[in-house]
């Protein structure tokens, strides 16, 4: 927007940004906000409808599953860039979009690695539902879309990025001119974004074994042992977009046990088994403070108080890894700072 205003305060494109300011705006408690994102509207859905699909309740929420699944079907780029007569994405020094899923909206047009991983789980669950209750599947085509667009993201190492193909070198970090942000000038490989395609993958194949097959498999491969290389030494992974070594540690175990791996053939799956074990508070719960992030090493939350999300992230972590650990953890009364942080309605 600046850009196209110091190109030209009166052009086109300048006045086309005004009315979309207001995408970015909020209304806090003490006053309005900018937020650097016009929302997280298709991560939500995604997880939410993961949610409801992992209870018993599916048949009570057909009508919210069906406008999800309407709302993902229509956030998918259906061709690459916004601009219908530049389709050709380097001629803008972008990546390819079309398949790909947002973070936001189709407005936004950035398509993300996970976002895209995710929702590509989620339209094919949905597509083996009823359609009566969710609507009809999305096309196969698009779903095929999709998975091109991930193999295209994963770097020679094996990681995924969360925009685009890591390009360039950390040190331009020395001219970040954010506030605010770090390790923002080059797209970084996370644990994260790379658990989630080999997770989105391993669905996608389980219904359409025969595309590009190899391929996949290769993905994958790649990816788990990018994910064992960047595991750190007590077992733990740091996590980005989560609080902290917890949640990175979940997609950790998450993508080793979807590539394939578990608790008795993989040494990572059980040095992170230990590390969550490790970290377990006497009242059976987690509790990771936001510091971690800061200071790059665990630290526990003031007081030694657990957290519902950390214990969540580090149970279902656990639950994936090996069942007697699950079976240990019950033992220890994992599940009491869950229910005791409950509400009367359910919520936390």
């Amino acid at each position: 927007m600046v850009c196209c205003w110091a190109e030209d305060a009166n052009s086109e494109a300048f006045r086309r940004h005004i009315p979309r300011i207001k995408d970015y705006l909020w209304l806090a408690e003490d006053g309005m906000k900018m937020q650097g994102y016009n929302g997280s509207q298709l991560w939500d859905v995604v997880f939410a409808v993961q949610a409801i699909l992992a209870t018993d309740l599916v048949d009570e929420y057909g009508s919210v599953l069906k406008k999800a699944h309407d709302f993902i079907k229509n956030s998918q780029m259906k061709r690459n860039g916004i601009m219908k007569d530049h389709n050709n994405p380097s001629v803008w020094y972008r990546h390819i979009s079309k398949g790909g899923w947002p973070f936001s909206t189709p407005d936004n047009a950035w398509p993300v690695s996970d976002c895209t991983a995710e929702a590509l789980k989620v339209a094919i669950l949905l597509s083996q539902m009823p359609t009566t209750m969710v609507g009809e599947p999305i096309d196969v085509h698009n779903l095929y879309d999709a998975v091109d667009l991930i193999l295209s993201l994963q770097n020679s190492n094996g990681g995924f990025a969360s925009y685009e193909l890591t390009r360039s070198y950390p040190w331009l970090e020395m001219l970040n001119p954010a506030e605010i942000f770090g390790d923002v000038m080059i797209d970084y490989q996370y644990v994260e974004c790379t658990s989630a395609v080999i997770q989105g993958l391993k669905a996608f194949m389980k219904l359409h074994p025969g595309y590009r097959k190899k391929d996949i498999q290769t993905c994958i491969s790649k990816a788990a042992h990018f994910i064992e290389t960047i595991q750190l030494s007590d077992g733990s992974w740091y996590g980005s977009w989560g609080i902290c070594y917890t949640y990175g540690t979940w997609f950790g175990i998450k993508g080793l046990v979807a590539s394939g791996k578990t608790y008795a053939n993989s040494e990572s799956i059980r040095k992170a088994t230990q590390f969550l074990l490790s970290k377990q508070l006497k009242s059976g719960g987690w509790g990771e403070s936001y510091l971690s992030a800061h200071h790059k090493v665990y630290t526990d939350l003031k007081d030694g108080r657990s957290h519902i999300v950390n214990t969540s992230w580090a149970l279902l972590a656990l639950v994936q890894a090996d069942q007697y650990k699950v079976n240990f953890m019950w033992r220890l009364g994992t599940t009491r700072p869950i229910s005791s942080t409950s509400s009367s309605d359910g919520a936390d």
